[in-house]
């Protein structure tokens, strides 16, 4: 039980934009795109309604969101350049 509670604090924990990225990157299976500090910050300026604190990310709150955006984001900006 106390195991659970660690893993839920440091999931719900707010945290500067290159500590989440070290701990989004750190816990993506193999083949999973990792994210970049470029990738952030464009994901940020894009959805600022997800960021009511601020500058600051959460596991809890981003993972799922930036795990599902970034191959859309990945595959529009190879598209793009294809043009």
């Amino acid at each position: 039980m106390k195991k659970y509670s660690e893993e839920l604090s440091i999931s719900e924990a707010r945290m500067p934009l290159a500590d989440f990225l070290k701990s989004y990157n750190k816990g993506l299976p193999a083949g999973f795109p990792r994210s970049s500090t470029a990738l952030l910050q464009k994901y940020k300026t894009l959805h600022p309604l997800f960021f009511k604190h601020g500058d600051l990310w959460s596991l809890d709150e981003h993972r799922k969101k930036v795990l599902d955006w970034i191959p859309q984001e990945i595959e529009a900006v190879r598209r793009s350049a294809q043009k």
